[in-house]
């Protein structure tokens, strides 16, 4: 009987790798934005159905606005969003949806982050396979796209651009305050003077944490909304769902992902010579939340 074991035990531990390497093999690729469909409206006569099929499906509109002509982004949330948020660190990142309209020559595209991309990247304890499938309801889901191969699970949770650029752990402490209130009433001020370019789009608090998320519209310089877009957002299917930058309210401190994280991640297929187009942006991104985070300061 001791043989057969010892025989048994050592067949699963060769076994093992090549189980671990199927399972890896069968992952499904992941690409960053779910298209839903093409309409002839536009982006204003358009952004009352969306908000209204997604609110028949759960989902709670936080807020909305034009980073440039002919774009509307629409941000929402919903209790399951928030309720795995609560169980994730740095959750609140995954707190809220990101839905895009955006106006080309050939109609009107309704897309928006994938949900189960940003499970992932975000390192998020539930996958939001749910959260996907109320979206695809709402919205509909003619294709994903963004990436052309997509990116595994298992290499989204330990996502990086390259050597040596930053990962999901590597966040930016913009400001700090003794506690969460006085850092919201601090933030809030900032954005509302609108310091660095910057302006409130949203704010979702996380349920049973002190922690929040906030959308901030980027309005000026190198590493403003438009500027950016206009560099990288070239393909057919656009990319407007990456907006807008958000910043995180956690324990009283004031954080954001690195621009190089953060941009990498929403355009995973983006050449090193596109990224040196808008190597400022980065930079000027950091500097402009920094200038928001801390309104009783002078400017930089």
């Amino acid at each position: 009987m001791r043989t057969f074991l010892r025989t048994a035990a050592l067949a699963a531990a060769l076994l093992a790798p090549a189980l671990s390497s199927t399972a890896a093999a069968a992952e499904t690729a992941l690409k960053p934005y779910v298209l839903a469909y093409v309409s002839t409206g536009t982006a204003e006569s358009e952004l009352p159905l969306v908000k209204t099929a997604l609110e028949k499906e759960g989902f709670q509109a936080v807020g909305d606005y034009s980073p440039y002509k002919g774009v509307r982004v629409l941000v929402v949330t919903s209790q399951e969003l928030k309720a795995n948020a609560a169980k994730s660190g740095f959750g609140a990142y995954g707190a809220a949806e990101r839905v895009a309209l955006t106006e080309t020559p050939s109609g009107l595209q309704v897309s928006y982050f994938n949900p189960l991309y940003m499970a992932q990247a975000y390192r998020m304890d539930g996958d939001l396979s749910s959260v996907a499938a109320e979206m695809q309801k709402a919205l509909g889901r003619e294709q994903d796209f963004g990436s052309e191969k997509g990116l595994k699970p298992s290499k989204l949770r330990k996502y990086h651009y390259m050597i040596a650029m930053p990962y999901f752990t590597s966040q930016v402490k913009l400001a700090e305050y003794p506690d969460q209130a006085a850092a919201l009433k601090a933030v809030e001020e900032g954005l509302a003077a609108h310091r660095g370019g910057t302006a409130e789009v949203y704010r979702v608090d996380v349920p049973g944490k002190d922690e929040s998320l906030i959308g901030v519209a980027l309005t000026e310089g190198k590493g403003s909304d438009a500027t950016v877009m206009a560099a990288t957002d070239r393909a057919e299917l656009k990319h407007s769902a990456h907006l807008p930058y958000e910043l995180v309210v956690s324990g009283g401190k004031v954080y954001m992902l690195p621009g190089k994280f953060r941009i990498a991640l929403d355009f995973p297929d983006l050449t090193m010579g596109t990224f040196m187009k808008i190597s400022g942006a980065p930079g000027a991104i950091e500097k402009a939340l920094k200038q928001a985070s801390n309104p009783g300061k002078n400017r930089e």
